[in-house]
């Protein structure tokens, strides 16, 4: 029975799903079996075509006249850097990040931190722009940080675990300080929170190549970052840098994603491409990083933002929400690819 399913690969670990240990209580009772298969994240972009490729090749074993498979997911982590202590309750550190200001990078983070939990992940969102801490408006929370009297209790919509800066200034009152300052607040936010069980951790990070991102180098083991972009030039040269700067902090790069890659008009639905085209594309392929996919400008993402509905919510069906969506998957199947890199397979 594991023979035949050896022909089934996942095409993102370029190996069978025996071999990755994906297999598991298979039960054979006369003419019926049953197994499941453990993938490694809930949003894994190829599961229906996984669990079909494994029915068909148990179903023309002789003998064999049902087979029922069941799709699970146990996120793992990805091995910590030396020095590095993994942050407690959380698997995986997604940073989200843009090398200017303006390119949509937190309604892209909060997004995908929402489709992470809609494809079924425990996530949770560290909202690390300090400067300007917006997720609290996004997902419309308006609350102050709470303790349980040895550790901050983050905020919870829309099945999203939230700490922000914005929980404990006001929207009127300005984040004046200086490095050290900030490098406290990130270590407050990772080490004094009490995450509950997360399988990602998603970090809006301030644009720029500033304090923030030095202090998550040297904070936590961070499992990848993922660049924001728009298709214009002066955001792509600046995205060159962003990564330039993860690179060379050694915080691997998932991706790239390149958000209002073209204006789709909510009454007609005509397509115009305002900033230009393909250039988020054209730049992954130059620093040689997966290209996670492209979310159109489109006014309603706008407008979730605005009332703290997001778009993925608010419209589930939409294009912009399918695109959201596919993001998600890609950035999820790219932090497997990564624990399977630093966790080495046992030999076959």
């Amino acid at each position: 029975m594991l023979e035949a399913l050896k022909v089934v690969h996942d095409p993102d670990l370029h190996r069978d799903i025996v071999s990755l240990g994906f297999v598991k209580e298979l039960h054979i009772q006369g003419e019926h079996v049953s197994f499941t298969i453990e993938l490694t994240t809930p949003a894994c972009p190829v599961k229906d075509q996984l669990r079909e490729q494994a029915r068909a090749a148990v179903a023309q074993l002789r003998g064999v006249n049902a087979v029922d498979v069941t799709m699970t997911a146990s996120v793992r982590s990805v091995t910590p850097d030396a020095g590095r202590a993994p942050v407690p309750g959380v698997k995986n550190v997604v940073a989200i990040g843009a090398g200017k200001g303006g390119v949509g990078k937190t309604t892209v983070a909060v997004n995908v931190a929402l489709a992470l939990a809609a494809r079924g992940g425990r996530v949770g969102i560290l909202d690390g722009d300090i400067y300007g801490p917006n997720v609290p408006i996004m997902l419309g929370v308006r609350t102050q940080l709470a303790s349980d009297g040895q550790k901050i209790v983050p905020a919870e919509k829309y099945d999203l675990q939230v700490v922000s800066m914005g929980f404990l200034a006001s929207d009127e009152s300005p984040v004046i300080w200086r490095g050290p300052m900030l490098h406290g607040i990130i270590q407050q936010f990772f080490r004094e929170v009490r995450w509950d069980n997360l399988d990602y951790l998603v970090i809006d990070l301030p644009p720029g190549t500033g304090d923030v991102a030095l202090s998550l180098s040297q904070t936590v083991p961070v499992a990848g970052a993922v660049a924001v972009t728009t298709p214009q030039t002066v955001s792509l040269a600046d995205t060159r840098r962003a990564v330039a700067m993860y690179r060379k902090l050694r915080i691997p790069v998932i991706g790239l994603i390149e958000n209002m890659s073209h204006f789709v008009c909510s009454e007609c639905g005509h397509e115009s491409d305002i900033f230009g085209k393909g250039g988020g594309e054209r730049l992954s392929d130059e620093l040689e990083l997966p290209f996670l996919g492209q979310i159109p400008l489109y006014e309603p993402i706008r407008v979730g933002g605005d009332t703290g509905v997001p778009i993925v919510l608010a419209e589930p069906e939409s294009p912009a929400t399918r695109a959201f969506l596919a993001a998600a998957e890609r950035t999820a199947a790219q932090v497997s690819i990564a624990s399977f890199k630093t966790i080495p397979l046992a030999p076959v």
